[in-house]
């Protein structure tokens, strides 16, 4: 949920921790003796699993921190945010003698990251969409994800280059978010482009809201990837080797769909098609959805067996 307070493109940016554990930028976490927490709070998704014999962590942020099995910090500075970092800044500047001593892994994590960024596969891959997006949205433009698989990958994978130009919640994680919180993106920031960016099912749970969007004149585009299915409950159920049960379904033509309400509406139908129909779609204005199938063979390709291969479990020789 603080993706954009260090921007993506910092030359000591080494990834996102839209995981809890063996991501590829867990092997920093492992390897770090301390690990500086600023504002993290335990409703959110925790960055890392403590343990006995893991790094120090120095808890920063506005209140004391609420000590978990997995977040128990051995020192807090509490107070505001801003003048507590200058302050430890003027204090230890040119005094970590090892400060860079991670950064050596830092281009082997990126590269992973963008691994099939570009892939000509359709249904689109994850990794595809996201880097697509990226090029679509300019460094102030606002993307409002809903909540499914995507939200892991966008985490992951979207470099973002300012604060609150990517919006998530990892709380409640409600299904139907990103269609509302795009709409108030666009009404808040008139000038900026604002995304939404849903799975067929969470845009369901509230798509009548596209009637909203219309009569207020907003000017929004609403991304749908559409794989039929409940896609985070499925990858979830995959790993932990439950049944593939209930979580298909149908789903109206889109285009039509949006039509409906007034809106205009497009359907993606080859690997390179997506750059062209986003910018076709805000340069038209309005309210416009685009329908594009998505591949999620890579949540298990990726999130699961590429990942064991790749980070050890903490602790583990």
């Amino acid at each position: 949920m603080g993706k954009g307070a260090v921007a993506g493109g910092s030359n000591l940016y080494m990834g996102t921790t839209a995981l809890s554990e063996r991501d590829y930028v867990h092997e920093a976490i492992d390897r770090a003796d301390l690990i500086v927490s600023i504002g993290h709070d335990t409703v959110e998704k925790p960055p890392f699993f403590m343990g006995p014999g893991g790094p120090q962590v120095i808890h920063i942020g506005y209140v004391p921190a609420t000590v978990e099995a997995v977040f128990f910090p051995h020192a807090e500075v509490v107070g505001d945010v801003g003048p507590s970092l200058a302050l430890l800044a003027d204090r230890l500047e040119g005094g970590l003698k090892n400060a860079s001593a991670l950064l050596p892994l830092r281009e082997k994590i990126l590269a992973r990251l963008a691994d099939r960024a570009t892939e000509g596969r359709f249904p689109l891959t994850p990794q595809r969409i996201v880097h697509d997006v990226r090029q679509v949205m300019p460094e102030d433009g606002i993307v409002c994800l809903d909540n499914g698989m995507y939200k892991i990958w966008f985490a992951r994978n979207y470099r973002t280059r300012m604060a609150n130009t990517l919006l998530l919640d990892n709380a409640l994680a409600t299904m139907g978010a990103g269609l509302p919180s795009a709409m108030m993106a666009s009404m808040l920031y008139p000038t900026r482009r604002a995304l939404a960016v849903c799975g067929d099912g969470g845009f369901m749970m509230n798509s009548q809201e596209m009637e909203t969007a219309v009569r207020l004149r907003l000017n929004l585009v609403v991304l749908i990837l559409q794989d039929n299915a409940y896609g985070m409950i499925r990858w979830k159920q995959a790993v932990d080797s439950f049944a593939d049960w209930g979580l298909t379904f149908g789903n109206p033509d889109f285009v039509k769909y949006a039509e409906s309400y007034g809106a205009k509406g497009s359907q993606v139908d080859a690997a390179d098609g997506l750059v062209p129909a986003l910018e076709a779609a805000f340069e038209g204005g309005g309210v416009h959805l685009v329908a594009v199938p998505v591949d999620y063979s890579e949540n298990i390709r990726v999130l699961v067996e590429e990942l064991r291969r790749a980070v050890p479990v903490a602790g583990s020789s």
